[in-house]
């Protein structure tokens, strides 16, 4: 087989993708941003320029061929002349400043390649990494390491991040802005900000600035544990150097302020943030959200409109807001007027939006609006979950008491659960054996309790009573008897008034033997009932 020739330097980690056309190596090209993946047979895959390789052993004319300390004698690899510079991903200082928080630059150049190394075991992995990586001393640049390390904490393998970092000097290979950049990010990641700082403090010493973006991020992290003065430490230190604040700094400065409870604080911030940047959408929705948690959904709704004044367009995280304080606030029904709002919008309130909503309704006892929204949510192909099924039950079961037309209405729902595979809670069925017993529909009250009886609960002695009760009021002796015995299974000890309403129902219907089995069945139970037989 001919050698092949492969354009551009290949990855010191290319042998974790195999190849059906090199054997158990693989290509791994990185001289281009605009690179496309291929996939061959069994999902193995192979990473290509946008432009097809070249069928012919000839090279352009800046490229030297090199051998590879990797691929030997058999496949080779290109390095374009002034190597240093073009190998790798070299960040340069003004790219990082434009740096996004998805880290999308980082994304197109190994991820794929990590889909590989994840396919591992994880004990193996990093014994792998760094077999390959020993193959690479002397070739190996801080740009290709550095590559990988941003990858790999993409793809949120910080553990391997800092052991391949630990041993950096082994390739003789000093860190660079963008690589002391990785770390703040990857122990970010980790939820170890102070870890973080520590690694901007060495950044700083070795005579690196970080960006907005490495700031943001370490701000961000600090803020989401609560540690805001750490968090304005790290925004004292742009000041320092000289690093101006983004409108992403400023909304993560709020939003930690606000998870702290220190509103005044941050609505100050706010009104001097519109001063030196525009403020977007998201310090709107964070200003909103401190004032919704603490019981002021009615100036969140005066920012939401004065954001919308300003040409702003509120998404779906900016309404969930509204409908999670006015529901905290007991006024589940102004979440209706916000829902209209945000129809108005053309914005589609998502899963959040309504079962906020209706678990707002439900709680406060908005039973019939309740159910308006659960139908509406059903109609957008949105399914309640277990949780919200029980409490609109429940919800409706309590409604019906007063009235009964919505019995119906609430067994439906119950039968619903029941086929859906729900989880139905205790409460549920014994408030739905009660709604039915009250609307005579005693049969399916009886089944219902067999059923709860068979999910494993034990029901209480308000359902075994309702129960009891419906079935003897209508002549259903042998059934009513039949929950006497479920009792006895159960090992619960049947209340006075089951063993009355039995021995009452027996006398009506003249058999006495029966009625006094029952009796004498209470007496060793150590109950005394006040209905005795007739004699």
């Amino acid at each position: 087989m001919m050698p092949m020739s492969l354009p551009s330097p290949c990855s010191p980690l290319s042998e974790f993708l195999p190849s059906p056309s090199l054997g158990i190596h693989a290509v791994f090209l990185n001289n281009t941003r605009n690179l496309s993946c291929q996939k061959f047979a069994g999902l193995k895959l192979v990473f290509i320029p946008a432009a097809s390789l070249p069928t012919t052993k000839s090279y352009p004319p800046e490229t030297t061929v090199l051998q590879s300390p990797i691929l030997g004698n058999k496949e080779q690899r290109l390095y374009p002349k002034e190597v240093e510079k073009l190998k790798g991903l070299p960040m340069k200082e003004e790219e990082q400043e434009g740096l996004d928080f998805d880290e999308k630059d980082s994304k197109f150049q190994v991820l794929d390649f990590l889909n590989a190394i994840k396919a591992l075991p994880c004990k193996e992995r990093v014994d792998h990494i760094v077999r390959v990586l020993d193959k690479e001393i002397g070739v190996l640049s801080i740009s290709d390491f550095n590559d990988v390390l941003m990858a790999l904490v993409t793809a949120n393998e910080s553990d391997l991040v800092l052991k391949l970092y630990s041993g950096l000097t082994c390739y003789s290979l000093e860190p660079n802005s963008w690589t002391f950049t990785i770390m703040v990010r990857c122990h970010c990641k980790k939820k170890d900000p102070s870890e973080a700082k520590r690694v901007l403090d060495q950044m700083m010493q070795k005579g690196f600035n970080p960006n907005v973006a490495t700031l943001t991020i370490l701000i961000n992290s600090f803020c989401k544990i609560g540690q805001l003065q750490n968090a304005f430490q790290v925004f004292e230190v742009m000041d320092r150097i000289g690093c101006k604040p983004n409108i992403q700094t400023y909304n993560c400065l709020l939003k930690g302020m606000c998870y702290v409870g220190r509103i005044e604080e941050a609505f100050e911030l706010m009104e001097d943030i519109k001063k030196t940047v525009e403020p977007d959408i998201y310090t709107y929705t964070a200003m909103m959200d401190g004032f919704c948690k603490v019981g002021r959904s009615d100036e969140a709704m005066e920012l939401l409109n004065e954001a919308m004044k300003m040409g702003l367009t509120p998404n779906v995280v900016t309404f969930n807001t509204l409908f999670d304080g006015y529901a905290k606030e007991g006024r589940p029904l102004k979440g209706l007027g916000v829902l209209k709002l945000m129809k108005q919008k053309k914005c589609m309130p998502d899963y959040i939006s309504y079962s906020t909503l209706l678990h707002g309704l439900l709680l406060w006892g908005k039973v019939l609006a309740g159910l308006r929204i659960f139908k509406e949510m059903e109609g957008n192909g949105l399914e309640a979950d277990d949780k919200l099924m029980n409490s609109l039950v429940r919800g409706l079961c309590r409604k019906s008491m007063k009235e009964i037309d919505l019995v119906e209405v609430a067994y439906q729902m119950f039968e619903k659960m029941k086929k859906r595979g729900f989880v139905i809670e205790h409460s549920t069925y014994a408030l739905t054996i009660q709604a039915l017993c009250m609307a005579k529909k005693v049969d399916d009250a009886f089944i219902s309790l067999l059923q709860m009886v068979r999910s494993g609960y034990i029901p209480g002695l308000i359902a075994i009573n309702n129960v009891i009760r419906a079935l003897c009021l209508g002549g259903k002796v042998d059934e009513a008897f039949h929950v006497l015995v479920l009792m006895y299974e159960n090992s619960k000890i049947p209340s006075r008034m089951s063993y009355d309403l039995l021995i009452h129902e027996l006398n009506r219907q003249e058999r006495t033997l029966s009625a006094c089995n029952i009796y004498g069945a209470a007496l060793v139970r150590g109950v005394v009932p006040h209905k005795k037989p007739r004699r």
